[in-house]
């Protein structure tokens, strides 16, 4: 019977995770610090390179000096870059690639086995996360979790049950996480 209701609790998860991901699939990836982006104008080597985000949002690239990259999507900024370069290069044929994805990070603190700063290359819920976070230690207050997202000048609260969400009680509070995230357990 507990391997019934476990396997039946793992396809709702797996259900609300597709649901998730096809809903965010639509929207264009933004840029971030870190990420790794593969930029090269066809039939010129020299304006071929791989760069990353520093910091502060910005890449530098050949002829053009410094473009902001952060919070831009591929499109926007391949568009910015052929704009910019095309006093140089007539009829740029210019390709932009996030080769690796670092900016997309969250972080799980408080008491789980292994806390830290985690970096998403695809969508993860709450309950994801708290497994990438080696699972709740004995401790832990499972029914005080709070999700704490920054959007804005202004904090928003999740709050996270676990055994309610294992029980299937309370699916809609393991939300996707978004970068940024932070996921405190007491």
């Amino acid at each position: 019977m507990l391997l019934k209701k476990v396997s039946l609790f793992m396809i709702i998860i797996l259900l609300a995770s597709w649901a998730a991901w096809a809903a965010e699939e639509g929207s264009d990836y933004i840029i971030g610090p870190g990420d790794i982006l593969d930029i090269s104008v066809w039939k010129d080597e020299s304006l071929t390179k791989s760069v990353v985000v520093l910091p502060d949002g910005k890449i530098a690239f050949p002829l053009i000096g410094q473009v902001t990259a952060r919070g831009k999507t591929v499109a926007q900024l391949k568009e910015e870059i052929e704009e910019k370069i095309s006093p140089y290069v007539p009829d740029v044929t210019l390709s932009v690639e996030v080769k690796q994805v670092n900016s997309v990070l969250v972080y799980v603190i408080g008491r789980v086995n292994s806390p830290g700063r985690f970096a998403l290359n695809v969508h993860v819920n709450v309950l994801q996360a708290l497994s990438m976070a080696g699972g709740l230690n004995p401790f832990a207050k499972r029914s005080s979790i709070k999700i704490f997202r920054q959007e804005g000048n202004q904090t928003l609260i999740f709050d996270f049950d676990y055994d309610g969400v294992v029980d299937g009680k309370h699916l809609r509070q393991n939300i996707t996480l978004k970068r940024g995230d932070v996921v405190v357990v007491p």
